[in-house]
């Protein structure tokens, strides 16, 4: 692929909202061992290996976060 396809986006969402769609990823991740992205009416699909790295970080203070990434 010859361009960078990137995707940095923050909503505010009820924390069920939020969940339901850490199901659908996760759902799809498991069925079909891929996750489809859209931006800019531009569709890709990223096929995701059998392995990967799960890092997940936790950040308490003012503005708390929780992180997760999987790398391969």
């Amino acid at each position: 692929m010859d361009d960078l396809f990137e995707i940095d986006q923050t909503q505010r969402l009820r924390r069920e909202e939020a969940a339901a769609r850490l199901r659908a990823l996760a759902d799809a991740l498991d069925r079909h061992n891929s996750v489809t992205f859209e931006r800019d009416g531009r569709r890709v699909t990223v096929d995701v290996p059998d392995e990967v790295e799960l890092t997940v970080e936790v950040e308490l203070g003012e503005h708390s976060e929780l992180e997760i990434e999987l790398t391969w």
